[in-house]
């Protein structure tokens, strides 16, 4: 028996959400095996045989395979596929659109968001925006799992001494092509990332008053900025701070919620994190439920203070 976790990385280094994935599939049992699928990615290669946990690394090199189209990512996934009883994808936008490729081009059902392995063939995953956590047995030959990242810890990525072994790249399939990117520059910590995120909600009124209250606030903690999809919809934030179901899901050190009501699709994306910060001045917000701290306040009062007590 054997797992294989497919890594995401950006050529040169792994990305985090690989090393939860690993730790996950550790506990799939039998032996760990990842793939790198890239263009001049021997870097990458390097830094995954050094994981812990991990005992091979299969590097797939191929212009093709340079900006991870989902289409060649799943070729290759395929390629090896049926030497694995386990096929795992980090949660993210990038596994996200991969994983379910492989699955129906293997037949069997895709088990996303996992959350717990019970057992080889047991997982959790959270369904209802996360108000109930269901147990699914699965009993393909081949299971093929999306891993929500913050429900494992990360693999230590130094330790291991895993072997590199090539593999031949598959052809380009010729569905799609990059044609560029633009990146949004941030000097913040990645929100996925982030130890600590102070995030604001509708209740801030404008995207003027979202910089001049919560801005202060993050740089003192050095923290990532997130916001609620009220917040975002209204455009007082930009979409890739969103937190929730349809935003992004984050298990941080400190989450400091500042005017959030605690909607369940907040929530879902915000619960696990480790200590919980709720400044609302209604004080049956939902967002108190969750709370290890709360504060019935005003936030522009409130805030501020904090922000000078730092």
């Amino acid at each position: 028996m054997a797992s294989l976790v497919i890594a995401e990385h950006d050529n040169a280094s792994i990305k985090g959400a690989t090393l939860n994935t690993v730790t996950a599939a550790v506990a799939c049992g039998g032996d760990v095996h990842v793939l790198v699928a890239g263009h001049n990615a021997a870097a990458a290669a390097q830094a995954a045989a050094q994981i812990a946990g991990v005992s091979k690394v299969i590097h797939a090199d191929a212009e093709g395979l340079a900006h991870g189209l989902a289409e060649n990512v799943a070729a290759q996934v395929l390629a090896i596929a049926s030497n694995y009883t386990h096929i795992l994808f980090p949660a993210t936008a990038g596994g996200k659109n991969v994983a379910p490729r492989v699955a129906a081009k293997l037949d069997v059902a895709q088990l996303s968001d996992v959350t717990l392995v019970v057992s080889a063939d047991t997982f959790e995953r959270p369904i209802y925006a996360g108000n109930a956590i269901a147990t699914v047995q699965s009993k393909d030959a081949v299971k093929v799992l999306t891993v929500r990242t913050t429900g494992f810890d990360a693999a230590a990525a130094t330790g291991g001494s895993a072997s590199v072994e090539s593999a031949a790249a598959t052809a380009d399939s010729g569905k799609s092509a990059f044609k560029g990117s633009e990146i949004a520059k941030n000097d913040r910590p990645e929100l996925t990332a982030a130890k600590i995120i102070v995030s604001g909600g509708r209740a801030l009124g404008s995207a003027e008053k979202f910089a001049e209250v919560m801005t202060p606030l993050a740089d003192k903690l050095g923290a990532a900025m997130g916001a609620s999809r009220a917040a975002v919809d209204a455009g007082y934030a930009p979409n890739d701070w969103q937190v929730g179901q349809t935003g992004k899901i984050v298990a941080p050190q400190l989450y400091v919620a500042c005017g959030i009501s605690g909607a369940i699709q907040h929530l879902a994306g915000m619960k696990d994190s480790k200590v919980i910060v709720a400044i609302n001045k209604d004080p049956e917000a939902p967002i108190f439920s969750v709370a290890d701290y709360g504060l019935e306040a005003d936030l522009f009062t409130a805030v501020p203070e904090l922000t000078n007590a730092l």
